[in-house]
């Protein structure tokens, strides 16, 4: 009798979400805070445009912290089916705002790049928000299309051609970056979902060949391409970004020089807050704060493909897949940032998930864990008997 009542209530006190996800986000978003701070402090006291602030970004961010958890935690509150219902109105709404970038007086051009719509105190990145409809809105197309996702003309080629347009609109911005994680997404999705293998073997050729024919007639991509294999023969042109970047992975060695001490950050690094931000962290912390941001990241992905293989057990294949897409998401998009820090991939403007200053991508990442932390409530729902 007393086994049975110490189970019982070791029942009813188990939380109903997932405590690891939950405080490894929370992790990671705490962690960007510190270190915006740290990145940013030269910058900010150095901008007029800040009034010469210390803390203007911090304060920025963590107002942006703010608005993205209160984001997630409504995101968290709608079940699955009412984000399966609002996906394609969602993603009509996400392609009307790529236009609108592109919109002269609406669209706002910081460093070449056309990107941003003025909110008046903020800036909208609409193709952030975009990577969360279209994790939305491909899951819920593979699961309208289920019995002719195999088909060529009725399942694959609609959605090849809107993922077409929505690359289309990114690469007129140009956010090459984003319209390369959207478009892996998609992919995953399809692929997943259960597309024709020879398909999605002729869309990867096909990728392949784009992506090649964009960067060749591209002058300042294949400038990046050329200063990336070898940012030393350039170090104060092409290769000055990058060969910064690993001047600072250098100086952290294994335990770095300590929470403030980046020298890099002091307006030798470009985007040190932003794209760059894993250098500081790596010259302040080292080879062991590296390992932690790319724990933290492995963690958050194989957690988010946990919660959609429970969902396909559960007959749930719509948030099986969004759990999916927002795994690949976190991913791809983090391996790729990781990767241009360190020197391993070319120079692109994507922020590390979760951790880099910008107001969008913060809301947009915490608006897709919100919805990952649902799918998974909803799971444990349906293992104790309740209905959703």
């Amino acid at each position: 009798m007393m086994f049975y009542a110490t189970a019982l209530k070791t029942q009813h006190t188990k939380p109903d979400y997932d405590q690891g996800l939950l405080w490894v986000t929370l992790l990671l978003l705490a962690l960007g805070l510190v270190m915006v701070y740290s990145a940013s402090i030269a910058i900010a006291g150095a901008n007029r445009f800040t009034g010469h602030q210390e803390s203007y970004y911090l304060m920025r961010h963590l107002i942006y912290l703010v608005v993205s958890l209160m984001a997630g935690f409504v995101a968290f509150q709608l079940p699955v089916r009412a984000w399966q219902k609002l996906a394609p109105y969602l993603f009509i709404a996400g392609i009307v705002l790529l236009a609108l970038v592109l919109v002269p007086g609406i669209g706002r051009e910081v460093n070449g790049s056309k990107r941003w719509i003025s909110l008046l105190v903020v800036n909208l990145q609409p193709s952030e928000l975009m990577k969360v409809f279209v994790v939305l809105y491909a899951a819920d197309y593979t699961i309208r299309k289920a019995g002719h996702i195999e088909s060529f003309t009725k399942g694959f080629l609609p959605m090849l051609l809107v993922m077409l347009f929505i690359g289309g609109l990114l690469l007129l911005e140009p956010d090459f970056g984003a319209f390369a994680v959207i478009i892996a997404v998609g992919m995953g999705i399809l692929f997943l979902g259960g597309i024709n293998v020879k398909q999605f073997a002729a869309l990867i050729v096909m990728l392949m060949i784009g992506f090649v024919i964009v960067i060749w007639v591209s002058p300042y991509r294949m400038q990046r391409i050329i200063g990336f294999m070898d940012p030393w023969a350039d170090p104060f042109g092409k290769g000055y970004q990058l060969s910064h970047a690993l001047i600072a992975f250098g100086r952290g060695e294994w335990f770095g020089v300590g929470l403030g001490g980046s020298v890099e950050k002091l307006m030798y690094l470009p985007e040190a807050h932003t794209d760059f931000l894993l250098a500081v962290i790596a010259e302040e912390f080292g080879f062991a704060g590296v390992t932690l941001v790319v724990l933290a990241f492995a963690y958050l992905t194989l957690r988010a493909f946990a919660i959609a293989r429970q969902a396909t057990l559960l007959a749930r294949p719509f948030g099986a897949l969004v759990a999916h897409g927002i795994g690949i998401w976190l991913a791809v998009q983090s391996i790729i940032n990781m990767g241009v820090n360190m020197g391993l991939l070319p120079t692109k403007g994507l922020t590390l998930p979760l951790l880099s200053f910008g107001g969008s991508g913060i809301v947009a990442n915490c608006i897709a864990l919100g919805i990952l932390l649902r799918i998974d409530w909803e799971n444990r729902q349906l293992l104790k008997g309740y209905a959703i």
